[in-house]
């Protein structure tokens, strides 16, 4: 059996030293594998190289769930990976992973196991379930800004003197510049609006 440590930051500008000196206490430094790395995905260097080292009845710590990595499926998918592997993961800031098991008592390590997955599982959803939430909130403030005609910009008002300024412009008494500067209107507004009001 092989204890190893896992420390993660997500940009090469922040520091690992406090995870390290937290996992130095339960770990010898040589065994600890460290990246420098957004945690959007497992694809890093020293985790995959962990994963491929750690073996049946090792142990991996980490300082927190979320070095793992930030999306809990994929958290939740690392850890039943392990559970299958029959490596343990301890995280120091959960202390009922830290626990000791004597020999015979290995049924703990599932039933630790078992709960952290529960645990991220109900995180998971929830997370799942408030993303859907304010995607349908999102949709509905773009709707009610649009006067209920679908996803999109707001429709463009148009001036109090358009219609005075278009006939103008079509009589051709006006340039199409002068008539963007007597509406205040960029040119491809101008045109858009000409677009819809000729279209109505």
């Amino acid at each position: 059996m092989r204890v190893y440590g896992y420390a993660r930051v997500s940009t090469k500008e922040q520091n690992l030293s406090r995870q390290l000196v937290e996992l130095t206490k339960y770990v010898d430094d040589k065994y600890i594998f460290a990246d420098k790395q957004s945690g959007k995905d497992m694809d890093r260097v020293e985790y995959q190289l962990l994963r491929k080292i750690a073996q049946k009845d090792d142990v991996i710590c980490i300082k927190s769930l979320d070095r793992l990595g930030r999306n809990k499926q994929q958290i939740k998918n690392e850890l039943e990976y392990y559970k299958s592997e029959g490596i343990r993961v301890k995280i120091l800031d959960i202390p009922t992973t830290m626990m000791e098991i004597q020999e015979g008592q290995e049924w703990l390590i599932d039933m630790i196991n078992n709960l952290l997955l529960e645990v991220l599982s109900t995180m998971a959803e929830h997370e799942r379930i408030s993303i859907k939430q304010r995607q349908a909130e999102g949709i509905a403030v773009l709707r009610s800004n649009n006067n209920g005609n679908g996803i999109g910009r707001p429709e463009i008002e148009y001036p109090s003197n358009f219609n005075e300024v278009y006939r103008q412009w079509k009589d051709a008494k006006i340039t199409g510049v002068k008539a963007m500067e007597l509406l205040q209107l960029k040119k491809n507004t101008f045109y858009k609006l000409i677009k819809r009001y000729e279209e109505n």
